[in-house]
């Protein structure tokens, strides 16, 4: 991993590229709420014929927070910025969570310089159907990311599946997440609000694939099948676990992506 700082619409932020140079594709990665560059590289791992550039957003890791909150659009012109300073041409978008919507903008705003879009555990916005009410409620504050072990205590009721049965995991999740400001946190709540892609995710045309979670506590399964409808060309794949299925189930979830790309 090469992590630098970058100066992208004005604003400082932590970069990084993981992977071999000449690498078959280039991933561009948005992570989830108040999660760090880190967290890719786990999963980085198991795509060996991939190369992935990620940033910190602003207020996350080593990104200093905004001035002022900011809307979606503002993170995708962000990331074309970093793909021309690093002289990336196309890229396979990949979003996770709150960085699925900001995939998704980011795709419908440069659709010219992707080749496919993966979207995992993520939804089309405030047309979403919500998850259980206590773990949205757990997730209002950034407290699992400043305090591993109250992460450790609330992880099961939040994320679903078998979350709780990987504590290693979850103790080396929690380590790589911390980091951030209370106020860039706060930000990125409010960047989702108001924000849907239902209206224009039909004009999507490039190769999605969508990945969701049976027992997602955050982002119910359904939401998965709503993308679906709305994304022309889209494949769906369910896998047998919560929200965190790319951590708890990392050979699953890059077995799924590795054959989609072959097939694109």
């Amino acid at each position: 991993m090469e992590t630098f700082t970058k100066t992208l619409c004005g604003l400082e932020v932590r970069a990084a590229l993981f992977g071999k140079e000449d690498a078959k594709r280039t991933i561009l990665f948005f992570n989830g709420i108040g999660a760090r560059l880190e967290v890719a590289e786990e999963f980085a791992d198991h795509l060996p014929d991939c190369r992935i550039v990620t940033f910190d957003v602003p207020g996350v890791g080593g990104s200093p927070a905004s001035k002022a909150p900011y809307r979606p659009v503002l993170l995708s012109k962000m990331a074309i910025e970093l793909l021309d300073d690093l002289g990336i041409d196309k890229v396979d978008v990949f979003g996770v969570s709150w960085g699925g919507a900001i995939a998704q903008q980011f795709v419908k705003d440069n659709q010219d310089r992707c080749n496919t879009m993966t979207l995992a555990a993520t939804t089309a916005g405030m047309v979403m159907v919500p998850g259980h009410p206590s773990a949205l409620l757990k997730m209002v504050t950034p407290k699992r990311y400043l305090d591993p072990n109250y992460m450790l205590e609330v992880a099961p009721s939040i994320y679903g599946g078998d979350i709780g049965d990987n504590i290693l995991k979850l103790e080396k999740f929690a380590k790589m997440a911390m980091g951030g400001s209370t106020r860039g946190y706060l930000y990125q709540l409010l960047a989702g609000y108001g924000w849907t892609s239902w209206l224009w995710l039909p004009q999507i045309k490039i190769p999605a694939l969508i990945l969701m979670g049976n027992d997602d506590k955050i982002v119910p399964p359904v939401n998965g099948r709503m993308l679906h409808s709305r994304l022309p060309n889209s494949q769906l794949e369910y896998l047998d676990c919560g929200h965190m299925f790319m951590m708890t189930k990392p050979e699953k979830t890059t077995q799924l992506m590795s054959d989609f790309y072959a097939q694109h």
